[in-house]
């Protein structure tokens, strides 16, 4: 059985606008279409770093107690956390090349 969804726990943690820090969270697998609907998103088109963004959005499926996790969370993520998260995302899809 193949393993699909990888519990992380993130450096700093989303803090939300009422204050609660949200540090624990899961991530799924990326599929094809994860990595292909960002790029026909007009933000991607005028900026192709966003495309983290869009795709983070959609591959993280639990954080903390947010009922959704949608591309502005992952914007207001400390970079510390970003980067850990595509460090994760490229780990989890065995993105990384061995060294």
């Amino acid at each position: 059985m193949i393993e699909t969804e990888f519990e992380f726990t993130l450096p700093k943690g989303y803090l939300d606008p009422d204050g609660n820090l949200h540090r624990t969270g899961v991530m799924r697998l990326a599929r094809a279409m994860d990595e292909i609907v960002p790029m026909r998103d007009p933000r991607v088109k005028g900026n192709p770093a966003y495309a983290t963004v869009i795709i983070l959005s959609r591959v993280i499926i639990r954080l903390g107690a947010l009922d959704e996790i949608t591309p502005m969370v992952i914007e207001e993520l400390f970079a510390a956390d970003l980067n850990y998260l595509q460090t994760f995302y490229r780990q989890i899809n065995e993105l990384e090349e061995e060294g």
